[in-house]
């Protein structure tokens, strides 16, 4: 889809998602101290919001203006401050070691401009800094309940894992995710990588730095 379909998908009184935070954000954050966020694919700002309520200063990246919006709008009325910046995934490059938490949810994207992404993502953790990236997995498309239905854009544990150049995978698995539905409840399948930069890169770079480094003596 593109910016201008997002927006009108998003031009809406109410929220299109839930106002609850998506539930593998909120396992695998829990147990983290604050500190940086940056969220990306924000959308409407209901995970953004959530880790902000919990002390994490975050910036959210979304490239539809109309999702900003009403992020905005959601942040005031719980109280919390969000960063927000309105830009293309695929050309946006956030600042190396920015971040100490790294959400990509839901974000689909062909194989080519999801590397991309990513591996500008992974680049942006500070060191000892937690990335987690969530999508519909290709499997879903078979044996799961919604989401996109072109294989181009799903995921697999496996690919998004080698997307993640030199950070350490602590999870790379399908999970399932119950979907009320009219008819009942049924599952969505969701690929979900949970990967981390190790602290000991900080002092690798800063040895590096030094040791090519050039010093005059007088």
């Amino acid at each position: 889809m593109t910016r201008d379909d997002w927006d009108r998908r998003y031009d809406t009184p109410e929220l299109i998602w839930s106002g609850e935070p998506n539930r593998f954000l909120r396992a695998e954050a829990e147990g983290l101290a604050p500190g940086r966020a940056l969220d990306l694919a924000c959308g409407e700002g209901r995970n953004a919001v959530w880790l902000a309520a919990r002390g994490w200063d975050v910036t959210g990246v979304d490239f539809s203006g109309r999702a900003l919006e009403k992020a905005r709008r959601l942040a005031a009325g719980q109280g919390v401050a969000l960063r927000l910046i309105e830009a293309d995934l695929t050309e946006h490059v956030p600042a190396a070691g920015s971040a100490d938490l790294v959400a990509v949810l839901y974000l689909h994207l062909p194989a080519p401009d999801r590397a991309r992404v990513l591996a500008r993502a992974a680049g942006a953790l500070a060191p000892g800094g937690v990335i987690l990236v969530v999508g519909h997995d290709l499997l879903n498309l078979t044996e799961g309940h919604g989401g996109p239905r072109d294989p181009a854009v799903l995921t697999t544990p496996e690919a998004v894992a080698a997307e993640l150049p030199g950070l350490v995978i602590e999870r790379a698995e399908r999970v399932r995710r119950p979907v009320s539905t009219d008819a009942g409840e049924v599952e969505a399948i969701d690929t979900l990588v949970r990967a981390s930069r190790r602290p000991q890169d900080e002092v690798s770079r800063s040895r590096y730095a030094l040791k090519h480094t050039k010093t005059e003596t007088c």
